[in-house]
């Protein structure tokens, strides 16, 4: 299996892959299948599993272990493959990355563990993970203190890309944090620093302002990957604002998505809509949609798809 590793100059979308479950909450490996499918079919530039929205943290080791290898073999060194390790245990976060590099994985994705006291902690702690792992697993920093509770300055993520070569990549999540972007662009330029690929998270709500900060591309999961692989695509060919009428065309979706707790149901519904996967289950303890929801969702879907279809 060729492996296509992380590096500084990727791009595009690496899309956040949902893990899909059968209705009685078994991994459905058929429905990961359909979904890596779709997900390149689409045009994405990357995968990434058992990040926060794969519900990673409601998967037993084993489970992960299974589903790892089921879509590393199944993507078969197409495009590269990122796998979330992040993990309150650092023993078990170094086994998972090592199950992922042997198993084609491109790189891995690590966000601090929860509650690190300021720049000290969270670089004692990247750097110890980064020298137990070793410079030949590329390194992706999530960095999303809505979640970790872990803040990082612009200073201290510059001191742990001079000073780990393996960390390739800032997954750009803070909230609010447009400022935070244009910061490590400015000063890794000033600095002559190792440029870094930036991609942007948060469900793609700023995706048109961050690159225009100087973020590469996106690393999220949407229930329409084709707009964010397009959206970037006429971003980076200087059509902006071309781009940002696409991108309106479905925010009230990409809004409706990013409902704190919630929205991993509304996407996973969505693609069980758009037959991708069997099943719109989340694993307890997770939301289930009202009647109110689904039919909410199914006027924003008519919108979008119409609002869409004006601009082809």
């Amino acid at each position: 299996m060729a492996t296509q590793k992380l590096s500084e100059s990727a791009e595009g979308v690496f899309i956040i892959c949902a893990t899909p479950f059968s209705d009685n909450g078994d991994l459905d490996l058929d429905s990961a299948d359909a979904l890596i499918e779709f997900y390149i079919e689409k045009g994405v530039s990357g995968i990434t599993i058992l990040g926060m929205m794969g519900e990673a943290q409601k998967l037993s080791a084993e489970e992960s272990s299974v589903f790892l290898r089921h879509v590393s073999k199944r993507i078969d060194g197409r495009i590269p493959l990122v796998v979330g390790v992040s993990n309150p245990d650092a023993d078990r976060l170094s086994t998972l990355a090592g199950v992922a590099m042997e198993n084609g994985a491109g790189g891995v994705m690590i966000a601090p563990t929860t509650g690190l006291a300021g720049d000290d902690e969270v670089y004692a702690y990247f750097s110890e993970i980064m020298n137990t792992l070793g410079e030949d697993v590329p390194v992706c920093y999530q960095d999303y203190p809505y979640v970790t509770r872990s803040e990082i300055s612009v200073g201290c993520f510059n001191r742990l890309v001079g000073d780990h070569p393996q960390l390739v990549m800032l997954k750009h999540e803070d909230w609010p944090g447009l400022n935070k972007l244009s910061a490590v662009r400015a000063s890794g330029q000033e600095s002559g620093l190792r440029r870094v690929a930036i991609l942007a998270g948060n469900g793609g709500l700023y995706l048109p302002q961050e690159l225009a900060r100087g973020a590469d591309g996106a690393m999220t999961g949407f229930a329409y990957p084709e707009m964010l692989v397009e959206v970037v695509r006429l971003f980076k060919q200087g059509h902006h604002d071309r781009a940002e009428d696409l991108f309106d065309a479905y925010l009230p979706l990409v809004r409706y998505e990013q409902q704190p707790n919630f929205g991993l149901a509304i996407r996973k519904e969505t693609l069980r809509r758009r037959g991708v996967i069997r099943s719109a289950r989340v694993r307890e303890p997770g939301p289930v949609m009202s009647d109110i929801d689904h039919g909410e969702l199914t006027h924003l879907i008519s919108r979008v798809e119409n609002n869409a279809g004006r601009l082809c």
